[in-house]
């Protein structure tokens, strides 16, 4: 099996830099499951965002994709036929990550047989938490249609909310569960807490995501900042598209820029009631939620509608976080500063925007 987790590793190294970084430091007893689920994630979302492939055809790949994991998580021997038309879909498509995706699809049936070599146990959990992120993305399929010159958007908070655990959330309790059982399993951690706290990690991290990304989405017809709340504002899901909204939007995006950060929040202090000893998991939690709070931070001053200025956090402060993290690691109060120092408060709404 060593050279077939190789091989999974190199997988996980095309298709997501910055988790593989993370997925690196995690102790061996969880970062096998951890990078096969994320790998079985990554099949599902990579065969529901294949435009060129219609939704009849994406909705039975997703379906067939979950029965398979179904039948390996209860015992059973399954089989993926494949996802060859996807993949050549794939081959249409120019942009970062294209060439990893199309290789995902193309040996998902390995990924399946290395889901089949885990415990029973970590392939239930595995099995819940894909049904979880399937069931959610079929949902989508059918909540944005093919962008057609029309935007579809949420309707409210409550939406959003379990739009958010559907992609994000579920994963987060999933980490939990997961390191519970292999990393710390007699530490004496409130359990409810900890799970609650574990989906907020998640959310927040998604709900980051999703307010960076505001453009690319309406270019796909997608809204996620619920209707309900633009109309509050005197704005529709196509005004989003007009750079020059930034400043009517802008007190309505602090809100959720506000939310992302208190989830965030409770993300870190997940993180700082681990175990001391478990320095690896700890370190695993704390790099995307520093990155994910220096994001918000520059957030709060940039015209996120206007696509040529996406804000994204540079390598070499990735770098910088990640050292700064694992040099003062020894000295808990220095390094529960760390967050504190990205967390400068919140800014009000700015008055230049244009």
């Amino acid at each position: 099996m060593a050279s077939g987790q190789v091989e999974v590793d190199d997988l996980l190294k095309r298709v997501s830099r910055s988790f593989f970084l993370t997925l690196r430091v995690l102790p061996r007893s969880v970062k096998k499951p951890i990078g096969i689920a994320y790998l079985l994630a990554r099949a599902a979302d990579t065969v529901a965002d294949t435009e060129l492939v219609d939704i009849p055809r994406r909705q039975a790949a997703l379906t067939q994709l979950l029965n398979a994991i179904s039948e390996i998580s209860a015992g059973r021997e399954a089989s993926l036929s494949g996802f060859g038309d996807l993949a050549e879909a794939q081959e249409s498509v120019t942009g970062e990550g294209t060439s990893g995706e199309r290789e995902l699809l193309q040996r998902t049936g390995e990924v399946l047989l290395a889901l089949q070599t885990l415990a029973p146990d970590d392939r239930l959990r595995i099995g819940k938490l894909l049904n979880t992120i399937v069931s959610g993305q079929q949902s989508d399929l059918t909540r944005f249609p093919p962008a057609s010159g029309r935007i579809s958007a949420l309707t409210t908070d409550e939406e959003l909310d379990n739009y958010t655990y559907a992609v994000a959330g579920c994963v987060g309790e999933f980490w939990t569960e997961m390191c519970r059982a292999h990393a710390f399993p007699a530490a004496g951690l409130d359990e409810e807490w900890l799970l609650d706290s574990g989906i907020r990690f998640g959310k927040g991290l998604q709900l980051v995501n999703i307010l960076r990304d505001i453009p690319k989405d309406l270019h796909r017809g997608r809204c996620y900042i619920p209707e309900k709340r633009l109309a509050d504002h005197g704005l529709s899901p196509g005004d989003l598209q007009n750079t020059s909204t930034m400043g009517r939007f802008r007190p309505l995006y602090h809100t959720y820029l506000d939310q992302a950060e208190t989830h965030l929040s409770a993300g870190w202090e997940y993180t700082t009631a681990l175990p001391f000893r478990c320095m690896r998991v700890r370190l695993a939690c704390a790099w995307p939620l520093l990155i994910g709070l220096s994001t918000l931070r520059s957030l709060r001053t940039a015209n996120v509608l206007d696509e040529t200025k996406r804000v994204k956090i540079s390598r070499s402060e990735i770098r910088r976080l990640i050292v700064r993290s694992v040099i003062f690691y020894p000295f808990r109060r220095a390094w529960n500063r760390l967050f504190a120092r990205l967390n400068v408060g919140r800014i009000s709404p700015s008055s230049r925007d244009r």
